[in-house]
Protein backbone atom coordinates (compact mmCIF):
# COMPACT_ATOMS: atom_id res chain seq x y z
CA UNK A 1 0.00 0.00 0.00
CA UNK A 2 2.94 2.60 0.77
CA UNK A 3 4.79 1.35 -1.99
CA UNK A 4 1.44 2.52 -4.23
CA UNK A 5 1.10 5.59 -2.37
CA UNK A 6 4.63 6.40 -3.25
CA UNK A 7 3.97 6.13 -6.56
CA UNK A 8 0.84 7.83 -6.88
CA UNK A 9 2.29 10.92 -5.22
CA UNK A 10 5.13 10.53 -8.31
CA UNK A 11 2.54 10.41 -10.99
CA UNK A 12 1.11 13.09 -9.79
CA UNK A 13 3.96 15.40 -9.22
CA UNK A 14 5.05 14.40 -12.53
CA UNK A 15 1.20 15.81 -14.12
CA UNK A 16 1.44 18.20 -12.45
CA UNK A 17 4.79 19.66 -13.27
CA UNK A 18 3.67 18.82 -16.65
CA UNK A 19 0.99 20.98 -16.65
CA UNK A 20 3.52 23.74 -15.18
CA UNK A 21 5.53 23.40 -17.55
CA UNK A 22 2.72 23.55 -20.41
CA UNK A 23 1.02 26.79 -19.14
CA UNK A 24 4.50 28.22 -18.55
CA UNK A 25 5.35 27.47 -22.44
CA UNK A 26 1.71 28.57 -23.49
CA UNK A 27 2.05 32.25 -22.11
CA UNK A 28 5.41 32.50 -22.87
CA UNK A 29 4.68 31.70 -26.54
CA UNK A 30 1.55 34.18 -26.44
CA UNK A 31 3.08 36.70 -25.48
CA UNK A 32 6.31 36.44 -27.55
CA UNK A 33 3.97 36.06 -30.59
CA UNK A 34 6.52 34.50 -32.62
CA UNK A 35 5.19 34.84 -35.70
CA UNK A 36 4.48 38.66 -35.07
CA UNK A 37 0.20 37.71 -35.56
CA UNK A 38 -0.68 40.56 -33.53
CA UNK A 39 -2.47 38.70 -31.05
CA UNK A 40 -0.10 39.77 -27.80
CA UNK A 41 -1.29 42.40 -25.27
CA UNK A 42 2.82 43.31 -25.24
CA UNK A 43 4.63 46.37 -27.52
CA UNK A 44 6.60 43.97 -29.60
CA UNK A 45 9.62 45.00 -32.61
CA UNK A 46 7.66 45.36 -35.46
CA UNK A 47 8.41 42.14 -38.40
CA UNK A 48 10.06 38.72 -38.11
CA UNK A 49 12.96 37.10 -38.55
CA UNK A 50 14.12 36.00 -41.75
CA UNK A 51 12.53 32.87 -43.07
CA UNK A 52 9.57 30.73 -44.98
CA UNK A 53 7.28 32.77 -46.35
CA UNK A 54 4.49 30.58 -44.96
CA UNK A 55 5.34 31.88 -41.47
CA UNK A 56 6.28 35.37 -42.43
CA UNK A 57 2.40 35.49 -43.76
CA UNK A 58 1.19 37.15 -40.46
CA UNK A 59 3.47 39.93 -39.98
CA UNK A 60 3.42 40.92 -43.85
CA UNK A 61 -0.01 40.23 -44.32
CA UNK A 62 -1.28 42.79 -41.40
CA UNK A 63 1.49 45.58 -41.73
CA UNK A 64 -0.81 48.39 -42.39
CA UNK A 65 2.35 50.36 -44.58
CA UNK A 66 1.26 48.01 -47.34
CA UNK A 67 -2.59 49.12 -49.14
CA UNK A 68 -1.76 46.75 -51.94
CA UNK A 69 -0.86 42.84 -51.86
CA UNK A 70 0.29 39.98 -54.41
CA UNK A 71 -1.28 36.30 -53.64
CA UNK A 72 -0.48 32.97 -55.20
CA UNK A 73 2.16 30.99 -55.73
CA UNK A 74 5.53 30.18 -57.68
CA UNK A 75 3.76 31.12 -60.78
CA UNK A 76 3.50 34.77 -59.81
CA UNK A 77 6.27 34.91 -57.31
CA UNK A 78 8.74 36.98 -59.52
CA UNK A 79 5.98 40.07 -59.55
CA UNK A 80 8.02 42.56 -57.49
CA UNK A 81 6.33 44.94 -55.08
CA UNK A 82 8.97 47.08 -55.83
CA UNK A 83 8.49 47.91 -59.58
CA UNK A 84 4.64 48.17 -58.67
CA UNK A 85 5.01 50.48 -55.99
CA UNK A 86 7.29 52.65 -58.64
CA UNK A 87 4.98 52.58 -61.26
CA UNK A 88 1.28 53.07 -59.09
CA UNK A 89 2.85 54.78 -55.54
CA UNK A 90 0.77 51.75 -54.66
CA UNK A 91 3.03 50.10 -51.55
CA UNK A 92 2.87 46.59 -52.32
CA UNK A 93 3.70 43.35 -50.41
CA UNK A 94 4.26 40.03 -51.87
CA UNK A 95 1.95 37.47 -50.35
CA UNK A 96 3.14 34.32 -52.02
CA UNK A 97 3.81 31.01 -50.80
CA UNK A 98 5.09 28.95 -52.87
CA UNK A 99 3.47 25.36 -53.99
CA UNK A 100 0.13 26.76 -52.42
CA UNK A 101 -3.22 26.38 -54.12
CA UNK A 102 -6.70 28.46 -54.14
CA UNK A 103 -7.41 27.18 -50.43
CA UNK A 104 -4.38 28.35 -48.71
CA UNK A 105 -4.57 31.47 -50.99
CA UNK A 106 -7.74 32.69 -49.97
CA UNK A 107 -7.24 32.18 -46.35
CA UNK A 108 -4.30 34.65 -46.83
CA UNK A 109 -6.55 37.23 -48.20
CA UNK A 110 -8.74 37.02 -45.09
CA UNK A 111 -6.00 37.87 -43.40
CA UNK A 112 -5.21 40.93 -44.95
CA UNK A 113 -8.11 41.79 -45.62
CA UNK A 114 -9.23 41.48 -42.02
CA UNK A 115 -5.59 43.60 -40.76
CA UNK A 116 -6.38 46.78 -43.44
CA UNK A 117 -10.09 47.79 -42.20
CA UNK A 118 -8.67 50.92 -40.97
CA UNK A 119 -6.38 51.12 -44.21
CA UNK A 120 -8.01 49.67 -46.76
CA UNK A 121 -6.77 48.04 -49.82
CA UNK A 122 -5.99 50.05 -52.89
CA UNK A 123 -4.96 46.99 -55.30
CA UNK A 124 -5.23 43.31 -54.86
CA UNK A 125 -3.47 40.82 -57.53
CA UNK A 126 -4.35 37.24 -57.44
CA UNK A 127 -2.61 34.86 -59.41
CA UNK A 128 -4.78 32.17 -61.08
CA UNK A 129 -3.35 29.49 -62.21
CA UNK A 130 -4.62 25.51 -63.18
CA UNK A 131 -5.35 24.81 -59.44
CA UNK A 132 -7.95 27.22 -59.53
CA UNK A 133 -9.71 25.50 -61.78
CA UNK A 134 -10.61 22.30 -60.04
CA UNK A 135 -14.28 21.06 -59.67
CA UNK A 136 -13.77 19.76 -55.97
CA UNK A 137 -15.37 21.92 -53.63
CA UNK A 138 -12.81 20.76 -50.57
CA UNK A 139 -9.96 22.75 -52.59
CA UNK A 140 -7.79 20.51 -51.53
CA UNK A 141 -4.20 21.30 -51.01
CA UNK A 142 -1.41 18.98 -51.12
CA UNK A 143 0.94 20.86 -48.83
CA UNK A 144 1.09 21.77 -45.10
CA UNK A 145 0.41 25.18 -44.55
CA UNK A 146 -0.60 26.80 -41.15
CA UNK A 147 -4.18 28.04 -41.21
CA UNK A 148 -3.99 28.17 -37.48
CA UNK A 149 -1.79 31.18 -37.61
CA UNK A 150 -4.46 32.87 -39.93
CA UNK A 151 -7.51 31.65 -38.00
CA UNK A 152 -10.11 33.99 -36.93
CA UNK A 153 -10.04 31.41 -33.88
CA UNK A 154 -8.28 32.65 -30.72
CA UNK A 155 -8.76 28.85 -29.67
CA UNK A 156 -7.53 27.56 -32.41
CA UNK A 157 -4.24 29.76 -32.91
CA UNK A 158 -3.06 28.73 -28.61
CA UNK A 159 -4.17 24.91 -29.32
CA UNK A 160 -1.28 24.83 -31.97
CA UNK A 161 1.13 27.01 -29.51
CA UNK A 162 1.74 24.14 -28.06
CA UNK A 163 4.15 22.71 -31.03
CA UNK A 164 7.54 21.24 -31.09
CA UNK A 165 8.80 23.76 -33.89
CA UNK A 166 8.14 26.87 -31.48
CA UNK A 167 10.48 25.53 -28.88
CA UNK A 168 12.97 26.03 -31.23
CA UNK A 169 11.47 29.14 -32.23
CA UNK A 170 11.06 31.11 -29.00
CA UNK A 171 14.69 31.55 -28.54
CA UNK A 172 14.73 32.38 -31.91
CA UNK A 173 12.25 34.87 -31.26
CA UNK A 174 13.82 36.34 -28.20
CA UNK A 175 17.42 37.07 -29.85
CA UNK A 176 15.34 39.23 -32.25
CA UNK A 177 13.06 41.20 -30.43
CA UNK A 178 16.62 41.81 -27.76
CA UNK A 179 18.82 42.89 -30.48
CA UNK A 180 19.58 45.97 -32.06
CA UNK A 181 21.18 44.66 -34.95
CA UNK A 182 18.78 41.92 -35.40
CA UNK A 183 18.46 40.83 -39.08
CA UNK A 184 14.56 41.85 -40.29
CA UNK A 185 13.01 39.29 -42.99
CA UNK A 186 12.54 41.80 -45.69
CA UNK A 187 9.15 43.24 -44.87
CA UNK A 188 7.59 42.87 -48.48
CA UNK A 189 8.07 39.62 -48.81
CA UNK A 190 9.61 39.50 -52.31
CA UNK A 191 11.68 36.22 -52.89
CA UNK A 192 13.74 35.93 -56.38
CA UNK A 193 14.21 32.35 -56.99
CA UNK A 194 16.25 32.72 -60.32
CA UNK A 195 19.27 31.79 -58.56
CA UNK A 196 17.64 28.04 -57.24
CA UNK A 197 16.79 27.89 -60.76
CA UNK A 198 20.14 28.38 -61.97
CA UNK A 199 21.63 26.63 -59.10
CA UNK A 200 19.97 23.29 -60.11
CA UNK A 201 20.63 23.66 -63.81
CA UNK A 202 17.55 25.05 -65.15
CA UNK A 203 18.87 27.37 -67.49
CA UNK A 204 21.92 25.25 -69.05
CA UNK A 205 21.06 21.83 -68.72
CA UNK A 206 20.21 19.93 -71.80
CA UNK A 207 18.00 17.27 -70.96
CA UNK A 208 16.12 20.38 -69.12
CA UNK A 209 15.73 22.49 -71.94
CA UNK A 210 14.78 19.19 -73.67
CA UNK A 211 11.67 18.84 -71.45
CA UNK A 212 10.45 22.37 -71.96
CA UNK A 213 9.64 21.24 -75.60
CA UNK A 214 7.64 18.44 -74.76
CA UNK A 215 3.69 18.94 -74.95
CA UNK A 216 2.27 19.00 -71.75
CA UNK A 217 -1.20 19.72 -70.25
CA UNK A 218 -2.36 22.93 -67.92
CA UNK A 219 -5.84 23.31 -68.77
CA UNK A 220 -6.75 21.99 -65.85
CA UNK A 221 -9.38 19.24 -66.85
CA UNK A 222 -12.24 20.77 -65.75
CA UNK A 223 -14.62 21.28 -68.93
CA UNK A 224 -17.99 21.22 -67.06
CA UNK A 225 -17.61 22.63 -63.80
CA UNK A 226 -18.49 23.82 -61.39
CA UNK A 227 -15.49 26.35 -60.29
CA UNK A 228 -15.90 26.44 -56.56
CA UNK A 229 -12.51 28.20 -56.21
CA UNK A 230 -13.80 31.49 -58.51
CA UNK A 231 -16.76 31.24 -56.65
CA UNK A 232 -15.00 31.62 -52.93
CA UNK A 233 -12.67 34.12 -54.38
CA UNK A 234 -15.54 35.80 -55.53
CA UNK A 235 -17.63 35.36 -51.82
CA UNK A 236 -14.21 36.80 -49.89
CA UNK A 237 -14.03 39.93 -51.88
CA UNK A 238 -17.21 40.92 -51.30
CA UNK A 239 -16.04 41.45 -47.51
CA UNK A 240 -13.13 44.30 -49.45
CA UNK A 241 -13.82 48.10 -49.58
CA UNK A 242 -15.63 48.50 -53.06
CA UNK A 243 -12.93 50.65 -54.15
CA UNK A 244 -10.17 47.97 -54.02
CA UNK A 245 -9.17 47.68 -57.48
CA UNK A 246 -8.46 43.33 -57.93
CA UNK A 247 -6.66 42.06 -60.66
CA UNK A 248 -7.00 38.15 -61.64
CA UNK A 249 -3.86 37.26 -63.83
CA UNK A 250 -3.68 33.91 -65.35
CA UNK A 251 -0.06 33.47 -65.52
CA UNK A 252 2.02 31.82 -68.47
CA UNK A 253 3.32 28.50 -68.98
CA UNK A 254 6.05 28.21 -72.35
CA UNK A 255 3.93 27.07 -75.90
CA UNK A 256 4.57 23.65 -75.49
CA UNK A 257 2.11 23.51 -72.65
CA UNK A 258 -0.65 25.93 -74.10
CA UNK A 259 -4.12 24.71 -74.20
CA UNK A 260 -4.81 23.76 -77.49
CA UNK A 261 -8.60 24.80 -79.02
CA UNK A 262 -10.83 22.09 -80.22
CA UNK A 263 -9.02 19.39 -77.65
CA UNK A 264 -10.19 18.20 -74.30
CA UNK A 265 -7.44 20.32 -72.48
CA UNK A 266 -8.51 23.35 -74.88
CA UNK A 267 -12.28 22.94 -73.62
CA UNK A 268 -11.18 23.02 -70.19
CA UNK A 269 -9.03 26.13 -70.45
CA UNK A 270 -11.89 27.92 -72.00
CA UNK A 271 -14.39 26.74 -69.47
CA UNK A 272 -12.03 27.84 -66.20
CA UNK A 273 -11.13 31.30 -67.92
CA UNK A 274 -14.97 32.03 -68.33
CA UNK A 275 -15.84 31.31 -64.79
CA UNK A 276 -12.77 33.92 -64.15
CA UNK A 277 -13.88 36.25 -66.59
CA UNK A 278 -17.69 36.42 -65.23
CA UNK A 279 -16.51 36.98 -62.15
CA UNK A 280 -14.43 40.19 -63.53
CA UNK A 281 -17.32 41.32 -65.37
CA UNK A 282 -19.90 41.32 -62.50
CA UNK A 283 -16.86 42.66 -59.69
CA UNK A 284 -17.25 46.50 -59.96
CA UNK A 285 -13.35 47.50 -60.51
CA UNK A 286 -11.65 44.12 -61.38
CA UNK A 287 -9.89 42.88 -64.31
CA UNK A 288 -8.91 39.82 -65.55
CA UNK A 289 -5.01 39.53 -67.20
CA UNK A 290 -4.77 35.90 -69.30
CA UNK A 291 -1.44 35.77 -70.01
CA UNK A 292 -1.99 32.37 -71.26
CA UNK A 293 -2.43 32.98 -74.88
CA UNK A 294 0.16 32.35 -77.74
CA UNK A 295 2.77 35.44 -77.99
CA UNK A 296 6.01 35.82 -78.70
CA UNK A 297 7.54 35.58 -75.32
CA UNK A 298 5.50 32.37 -74.64
CA UNK A 299 7.99 30.77 -77.33
CA UNK A 300 11.79 31.72 -76.28
CA UNK A 301 12.75 28.79 -73.97
CA UNK A 302 15.64 31.16 -72.97
CA UNK A 303 12.46 33.08 -70.46
CA UNK A 304 11.14 30.00 -68.90
CA UNK A 305 12.91 27.59 -66.26
CA UNK A 306 10.24 25.19 -66.93
CA UNK A 307 6.55 24.81 -68.18
CA UNK A 308 5.44 26.94 -65.61
CA UNK A 309 8.21 29.13 -64.32
CA UNK A 310 9.00 32.11 -66.39
CA UNK A 311 11.70 34.41 -65.56
CA UNK A 312 12.31 38.26 -64.62
CA UNK A 313 11.86 39.76 -68.22
CA UNK A 314 8.54 38.05 -68.33
CA UNK A 315 8.04 39.38 -65.14
CA UNK A 316 8.41 43.21 -65.91
CA UNK A 317 5.54 42.66 -69.00
CA UNK A 318 3.05 40.89 -66.18
CA UNK A 319 3.67 43.81 -64.03
CA UNK A 320 3.21 46.54 -66.89
CA UNK A 321 -0.32 45.03 -68.03
CA UNK A 322 -1.10 45.01 -64.50
CA UNK A 323 0.39 48.92 -63.59
CA UNK A 324 -2.26 49.53 -66.70
CA UNK A 325 -5.01 48.08 -65.39
CA UNK A 326 -4.47 49.94 -62.72
CA UNK A 327 -4.46 52.78 -63.64
CA UNK A 328 -7.46 52.32 -66.26
CA UNK A 329 -9.44 51.60 -63.18
CA UNK A 330 -9.11 55.56 -61.90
Amino acid sequence: MAGRTQWERFTATLLAAATLFAAVFLVTAFLLDPYDTGRSPLKLKEGVRPQGPRTALASRGRDPQFTGAIFGNSHVQLLSPEHLKAKTDIPFVSLVAPATRPKEIIFTIDWFLRHHQATPPQAIVVGVDAFWCTPDPALPNDKSFPFWLLSRSLTAYLAKLMRYDLVEEIPRRIAYLTSSTAERGRPDGYWDYEASYRAQGYATRPDLREMLETPVETGGGNANGPFPAAAALEAMMKSAPPETKLILVRPPVYVSALPKPGTPDGSAEAACLKAFSDFAARRPRTTLLNWRIDRPELHDSNLFFDHTHYRQPIARLIEDDIVAAIRAMD
